[in-house]
């Protein structure tokens, strides 16, 4: 206990020197981020991503999804989630095994810097069975050099910026009081195209995880939330293939079921998913599944505002061979 004390004693010390030498501006008027090797964080997120870098051992058979925020991280959990609880090329037919009927998407795979390190930067996670699935919204460059290193996999989704913008002013949004009212999503918008927000910039993320995949496609499938939508069955083959999961000689019924599962449509109906806060955020469950609707950034949209924005994403995407849809 003494030593777990003072680990933290020190890892508090530490992230206030380390704060206090770091570029600082606020989010929406109400978050404190702070700049760290190009990127923003919050400060709790921020001595989470040391801790990782400098602790985290990474087993060759750990599997760590990874998503910018509001790309379509709760349904790759549930993908990944009920992928990985198939045996023997088996799935769970009744609805009462399902464990996506009893618990949120978002914490049904342990997200690294917010459910393991945040709360217990000394945490322990030698005595977790193989093979671990694990979250994170840190960009690559801030993994740590055994996920790196190791033959452990990745799988990153990403999303359409606008789209991305749009879920993400709706999110933060359920977190701000009556008196603090809507976020005006003109300022939403000046601080994504600014890269000023959580994990941003959104277009640096996405562009280290695309170049790391298009040079270790062994390593890295990365995955857009746009083809998941046009092709489910041909990317869940993909990504089941990928994980060492494939589906082989099965009945596409299976196939079908597990997507039915995991469908936004269905998880947005679940009870689970319409009660009660997460306990780490203190956000209402029913924010992390809104509308999953592909296009919903022109209810929102200026004609001025999605001709800058494309254009932004055209040039930080210049050369690259890493496109969205306009």
């Amino acid at each position: 206990m003494e030593n777990a004390k003072a680990l933290l004693n020190h890892s508090s010390h530490s992230l206030k020197r380390l704060l206090d030498q770091l570029p600082k501006q606020c989010f929406w008027d109400d978050l404190d981020l702070h700049q760290w090797e190009g990127f923003w964080y919050r400060p709790a997120h921020l001595e989470a991503a040391t801790v990782i870098r400098s602790h985290f051992e990474a087993r060759d058979d750990d599997v760590i999804l990874a998503s910018h925020i509001k790309a379509g991280t709760n349904w790759l959990k549930a993908l990944c989630f009920s992928i990985m609880l198939r045996k023997n090329g088996a799935g769970n037919d009744e609805e009462e095994q399902d464990p996506l009927v009893n618990i949120i998407p978002f914490l049904c795979i342990k997200t690294l810097e917010v459910h393991v390190y945040e709360p217990n930067p000394s945490r322990n996670l030698l005595g977790m069975p193989s093979p671990r699935v694990f979250h994170t919204h840190l960009p690559y460059s801030a993994l740590p050099d055994s996920i790196k290193n190791s033959k452990c996999k990745i799988v990153y989704i990403t999303r359409n910026p606008k789209d991305t913008l749009t879920s993400m002013w709706h999110f933060f949004n359920t977190r701000r009081t009556p008196e603090q009212g809507i976020y005006p999503f003109e300022k939403a918008f000046e601080s994504f195209c600014d890269g000023v927000h959580p994990f941003g910039p959104f277009f640096d993320h996405g562009l280290e995880y695309w170049k790391q995949s298009s040079n270790m496609p062994h390593k890295i499938l990365f995955l857009k939330y746009e083809d998941l939508k046009s092709d489910p069955k041909g990317e869940l083959k993909r990504l089941a293939s990928f994980l060492g999961k494939p589906f082989v000689d099965e009945d596409e019924n299976i196939i079908d079921k597990l997507l039915w599962r995991c469908s936004l449509e269905r998880l947005k109906n679940l009870e689970v998913n319409n009660i009660g806060l997460e306990p780490t955020s203190g956000i209402p469950n029913s924010a992390f599944l809104r509308c999953g609707v592909v296009g919903d950034w022109k209810n929102y949209f200026t004609t001025e505002m999605k001709e800058r924005l494309d254009q932004i994403t055209l040039m930080k995407f210049e050369g690259s061979g890493l496109e969205f849809e306009t």
